[in-house]
């Protein structure tokens, strides 16, 4: 199948999981297991029409955009069901169904207690479409009805399947995200009659938004900078991050961190910067500020956490910092490195938040000071916690040092068309950047020294009741047995849903050239489209 022709497989591999949706609405809440095998079984199948995407993509042509569909939508407006796929949004559009299909088949032992199962996949499988619908769109208005199907899924997951603060957290994610989008959609309407009001597509408006005058793509942009750096988040955007992450079920903790965040940083690459490369030319020196603020203050607050999952939340807020470091270079060197990194920071968090979570499931505390001796007491998931740490905090080898080093490597050298007269500034932006790659280190070996060496705490003892802290009493009571009880090593299922995210952050680490030559054709002709238009 020429995947220049025009087929349907993208619409079948982002609608599928609506399929197992429509199928559990049809079947009775108490059949928790049947609920959880619809949801294997679809997220299941959408991974394998992503497969075949793989298998059919000509990746000789990554430049261009493949398996288009271009279909009348909403004519009064001018707005088309039109997507597509390139090297740019590829590895997020697999990501997505990858990240879905293990989730799913780790909710088959750990289903969160609160809330009714089907509703919790019901939920997930939707989610899955909204991810999957943004990555591929072409087309503004389509891209913006994905990018907000996420959000109430996200919502209710936190909200009703959360930690104890769920409420506020919820609240605070759904009010941080609806105030982006609806500066956001005002950014969309302002480019598209500035453009003639013609079409929403992407490719019309690279080739007119060229056209519209400096101060007002300035103005344009600075709608789009606030949507898409909330979803990032960005400082001083990011405080919605933490709680919501925190009391995030540990899926929506996996899901939150390996997809969505990306939401904002690909509607930056995708979106902000080709249509509006003169605004991107102004605001590009404030978004590297902003991101090496991110970095210092993200890893900064890592140290002062008390909390795994919290930490490991502040620790996002850095990485997406290296990200939007390498997307503010406007260099085809520093985009690559951002798409890269954006992935990078998907296995490799997503793989951290699992762990949190199976910890606390162990555990039923992330309170660090109170967790030590993983090594001694459950030595698989402690050595799987420290291959995370050291993934996360870019040790050469691992997947998260190419999203950083060559973001750093970009920032020394922004593009000289467009940032000539900045050089000075990413220069010192550069040095304090890389200030940030140690800090990571300490927080992260800081963690991993107080909860994995050690000897176990004295009341997760099974021998050892009478050492059991007041807290640790106080805990009991909102579980019918005892914590000591429950404490066993990685079981085969998390095994199986925990094996892809490990074998791609080798992978990738050690030749990451097979991501780079699938998005580098891409990024060359996006960063030709900035340069043109803002020469």
């Amino acid at each position: 199948m020429d995947p220049f022709k025009n087929n349907e497989l993208l619409t079948i591999g982002t609608f599928l999981p609506l399929v197992g949706v429509v199928i559990m609405m049809f079947i009775s809440a108490a059949e928790e297991q049947l609920h959880k095998m619809i949801a294997i079984v679809t997220a299941g199948a959408t991974l394998v029409v992503g497969i075949i995407t793989l298998l059919q993509y000509d990746y000789d042509a990554s430049g261009q955009l493949q398996f288009v569909v271009n279909e009348e939508w909403i004519s009064v407006i001018n707005s088309n069901y039109n997507i597509g796929l390139d090297g740019i949004s590829l590895p997020l559009y697999f990501l997505s169904m990858v990240v879905t299909f293990l989730v799913a088949l780790y909710t088959y032992d750990n289903m969160p207690d609160a809330g009714s199962p089907k509703m919790f996949l019901m939920l997930m499988l939707i989610l899955q479409v909204g991810m999957a619908g943004s990555f591929i769109a072409q087309d503004l208005i389509l891209f913006f009805v994905f990018f907000e199907i996420v959000l109430l899924p996200m919502y209710f997951m936190i909200g009703v399947w959360g930690g104890e603060d769920r409420q506020y957290a919820s609240l605070k994610f759904f009010l941080y995200t609806m105030f982006g989008s609806a500066l956001m959609l005002v950014a969309f309407l302002a480019i598209y009659y500035n453009t003639g009001a013609e079409s929403f597509a992407f490719q019309h408006l690279y080739e007119a938004g060229a056209g519209i005058g400096r101060n007002t793509q300035i103005w344009i942009f600075t709608g789009m900078f606030i949507g898409f750096a909330v979803k990032v988040p960005m400082f001083p955007f990011h405080t919605w991050l933490p709680d919501a992450h925190t009391q995030a079920p540990t899926q929506g903790s996996v899901i939150l961190a390996a997809i969505l965040l990306k939401l904002g940083t690909y509607g930056f690459v995708r979106i902000a910067l080709p249509m509006l490369p003169q605004g991107a030319e102004a605001w590009a020196p404030v978004i590297a500020v902003l991101a090496v603020i991110g970095i210092i203050y993200g890893a900064l607050g890592c140290l002062a956490q008390t909390d795994m999952k919290r930490l490991i939340a502040f620790s996002s807020v850095a990485h997406m910092g290296f990200v939007m470091l390498g997307i503010s270079t406007l260099t085809v060197t520093g985009i690559n490195a951002a798409l890269f990194g954006m992935v990078a920071h998907g296995l490799i968090t997503g793989m951290l938040f699992f762990i949190a979570g199976s910890v606390k499931h162990r555990y039923h505390t992330l309170e660090i000071s109170r967790l030590s001796g993983m090594l001694i007491q459950v030595p698989k998931l402690g050595w799987l916690l420290g291959f995370s740490a050291m993934a996360s905090l870019g040790l050469p080898g691992l997947a998260g040092f190419w999203g950083e080093f060559p973001a750093l490597l970009a920032s020394w050298n922004p593009n000289d068309a467009i940032l000539g007269d900045q050089l000075e500034l990413y220069r010192v932006l550069t040095v304090i950047a890389a200030l940030g790659t140690v800090l990571a280190a300490a927080y992260l070996l800081w963690l991993y020294q107080r909860t994995a060496f050690g000897n176990p705490s004295p009341e997760f003892m099974p021998e050892a009741p009478a050492a059991r802290s007041l807290s640790a009493a106080a805990n009991d009571e909102h579980h019918d047995h005892h914590a000591a009880d429950d404490i066993h090593d990685v079981t085969p299922l998390e095994w199986i849903a925990w094996t892809p995210f490990l074998v791609a952050i080798v992978v990738f680490g050690v030749y990451p050239q097979l991501m780079f030559e699938i998005m580098d054709p891409a990024v060359v002709e996006l960063v030709n489209v900035i340069e043109a238009g803002v020469g």
